[in-house]
């Protein structure tokens, strides 16, 4: 099969070198990766590129078309070696092969037998000349890393909407690829869309020079699968900023673009702190309010839940997380899921410089502590194994990784780091970090081993006073890890004890000058056994059942359901029924279920909610709550 001219200007598009630093530039690589949660056989066949031609099909609920990958065979590789893929659900119709820019043959190809967490190894038997693969495939209506939203489910209501989320490895469900981390690939993506819709992608999106509906996206920098990225709908711009700016749906634009007036103050106090931004844009997309993450740091373009849009911009941390994690995770990237720390610890601490470069220490610092009671309350649930940094997540979905501890005892670390050597140094070593890995995946071990020679052996008296085998491979936190403090959160904890001892009455609570942060810290200093009444008089004095920031009012509901307040029942079923965020709905269920009239309540409205609900978020109720 010849390309069409269009898959071959693709191809010219996406081939453009690569800025990044020169492999010889850098010193030792990182160790080789045996990666648990995929079956691509990339020690031998590496995909170095994946170019993708799909149609958007609302209809059927799919995508369908064809990925070109491109191969490099590795030192030792065997001369009859197969190719060896990752998929989950995917329907696959031809498998051709070839060299240049023509498929020569249609090749023999095999789908492994289905494991519920790791989907099925795509086997593909390749002509020893072989440089390139053509699958034909169609995805499934129910693929995990995708959403199909009507038009009713958008703010718009008039034009469905489509996006992915591809992370941990839900790539496989949507193109047939190596989806481990570990694989950093570029590619490119010729989108097809119905009228009046508009496709956005964690790439630069190339001059339209085809037919309506079709958009042209590549990304010369080299990826890792998890942070390929499509979103379909009807989608308005505002610029930030030179090289940052907004999507959203058209009703929601304005709103977003105020409340992300900082971003471009962000990019630049980053740059400050931890080197020069590497990917040219820094753009941001709002998706509907089914999106089960607060945010996805997808290179060029982070996804973002539209429960941040407080009207305040008090919500915007998240925007200096997903903003941080162009340096830790999109630059240098955790190797396996069990890794993972390496991203997230990383970036908790990058978005909480950020945000003291912005908004002052008194923020960070409030942020800080409510980071770790987050933290001290899931470590509570959780067994030994999974307080551990380096997590073993053998026979598990890396999903499950995926609590408070990678993130918030990552940082924790960091702190440590910072207390014991000094900012400056650290800061120092950040960037030499930052440089040294630019554009590669990594190992724990990489990592702790490039501590050791480049900060520990710099001041053996402080590298002494950390336990670096009890941050990285033991549970809990370390004695004398460096606790937050925040003395305005001082005051409300004063505030809350007036109050509750009946020293104060509500009204007289001296909050109106609150910030978001104070109000989650004096709503989590109330007591299990607040009654129905004591709401009822914060309700009335406060407004809190009918509050429009989503992250009090999902504290709020925690206490309503708690405390049986039925003045809240209403606002708990449409907060449960049009939010999709699993950090706000999985603790709502769960205290919901704490009780056999709760749990009726919780089955009966999941009932309602779970169509409108994305995939990830629907494994994880369904978990929880059981059969419904």
């Amino acid at each position: 099969m010849t390309r069409t001219p269009a898959l071959v200007a693709l191809n010219v598009l996406v081939l453009l070198p690569i800025a990044t630093e020169p492999i010889s530039a850098r010193a030792e690589g990182p160790t080789r990766v045996e990666d648990l949660h995929s079956f691509g056989n990339f020690h031998q066949i590496r995909v170095k590129h994946v170019a993708l031609d799909l149609t958007v099909d609302f209809g059927q609920k799919n995508l369908r078309g064809t990925a070109t990958l491109t191969l490099e065979r590795l030192p030792g590789c065997p001369a009859h070696a197969p190719l060896v893929l990752d998929t989950r659900a995917l329907s696959i119709t031809k498998v051709e092969a070839g060299s240049g820019s023509v498929a020569t043959k249609t090749v023999p190809f095999e789908l492994g037998a289905a494991d519920k967490f790791l989907g099925a190894s795509l086997t593909i038997r390749l002509p020893d000349e072989a440089e390139q693969v053509w699958i034909s495939y169609e995805t499934s209506p129910q693929a995990s890393a995708l959403q199909w939203l009507d038009p009713p489910q958008t703010a718009g209501g008039k034009l469905p909407f489509l996006f992915t989320q591809s992370e941990a490895i839900h790539a496989r469900s949507w193109i047939p690829l190596q989806d481990s981390p570990s694989v950093r690939m570029t590619y490119g993506a010729l989108i097809h869309v119905p009228a009046g819709l508009r496709a956005v992608m964690s790439a630069v999106q190339q001059p339209r020079t085809g037919a309506p509906g079709e958009f042209m996206f590549s990304m010369p920098q080299p990826i890792p699968s998890y942070l390929i990225a499509l979103a379909v709908g009807e989608l308005a711009f505002r610029p930030l900023g030179p090289r940052t700016g907004v999507y959203a749906e058209p009703s929601v634009i304005d709103r977003a673009a105020y409340e992300f007036a900082d971003t471009e103050r962000m990019v630049v106090a980053a740059e400050k702190q931890f080197g020069p931004y590497r990917w040219d844009r820094y753009d941001i997309l709002v998706l509907p309010p089914s999106f089960p993450f607060g945010g996805m740091e997808n290179p060029k373009l982070s996804f973002a839940t539209p429960t941040i849009l407080a009207g305040d911009r008090s919500l915007v941390s998240l925007v200096s997380h997903e903003l941080a994690h162009s340096w830790s995770g999109n630059l240098v990237t955790n190797a396996t899921w069990r890794d993972f720390w390496l991203n997230e610890g990383f970036t908790v601490y990058l978005e909480r410089r950020i945000i003291e470069d912005i908004y002052g220490p008194d923020r960070a610092a409030m942020e800080a502590v409510l980071g770790l009671q987050e933290l001290r309350e899931e470590l509570e649930h959780l067994d030994d194994k999974e307080e551990i940094l380096h997590i073993d997540l053998a026979g598990r979905d890396p999903d499950d990784g995926m609590t408070r501890v990678p993130y918030e005892k990552g940082a924790l670390f960091l702190t440590t780091l910072e207390r014991a050597f000094g900012r400056e140094r650290v800061d120092a070593f950040l960037r030499s970090y930052f440089d040294h890995f630019a554009f590669q995946s990594i190992t724990t071990a990489d990592f702790e081993q490039y501590l050791q020679e480049h900060l520990f052996s710099l001041d053996a008296r402080a590298a002494g006073n950390i336990n670096l085998h009890a941050w990285l491979y033991e549970p809990g936190l370390p004695a004398g890890f460096p606790e937050p403090h925040s003395e305005r959160f001082d005051s409300v904890l004063h505030q809350a004890r007036q109050w509750l001892e009946g020293k104060v009455a509500a009204e007289n609570i001296a909050a109106t000058a609150w910030s978001t942060q104070e109000w989650l810290h004096f709503l989590r200093a109330m007591p299990e056994t607040l009654t129905a009444d004591q709401m009822a008089k914060l309700d009335a004095a406060f407004h809190l059942t009918d509050h429009g920031n989503s992250e009090i009012v999902q504290q709020w509901l925690l206490l309503a359901i708690r405390a049986h307040y039925a003045t809240a029942d209403a606002r708990l079923e449409t907060f449960l029924c049009s939010i999709g965020r699993r950090k706000y709905l999985i603790p709502l269920y769960t205290e919901l279920i704490k009780t056999p009239e709760g749990k009726a309540r919780a089955h009966s409205t999941y009932t309602k909610a779970r169509p409108l609900y994305h995939p990830i978020t629907v494994e994880s109720v369904d978990r929880l709550l059981g059969p419904t």
